[in-house]
């Protein structure tokens, strides 16, 4: 079965984030209201497994020990089945 996973990786809530407060600067400049902006990184990665649950343990796996750093940043996923 195929997968494919999406992977939001923000800065935690309680750290700063300095290129939303930039951003976020530049567009109250712009006269485009915003309260609060977050950047951080959305990754898609494909998987070929046996079922959901597979998937499930390598996407945790894998923001765990290399895509998020766990002292500085929070991460969610959402995993679909690809269907030809």
């Amino acid at each position: 079965m195929n997968f494919i996973a999406k992977i939001n990786i923000l800065p935690k809530e309680a750290l700063l984030d300095p290129q939303g407060n930039a951003v976020k600067k530049a567009m109250n400049n712009l006269n485009l209201s915003s309260q609060k902006v977050r950047i951080g990184k959305h990754i898609i990665i494909e998987l070929s497994c046996n079922d959901k649950k597979e998937a499930s343990q390598i996407i945790e796996q894998s923001c765990k020990k290399l895509l998020a750093n766990q002292i500085t940043e929070e991460y969610s996923y959402k995993i679909e089945e690809v269907t030809d």
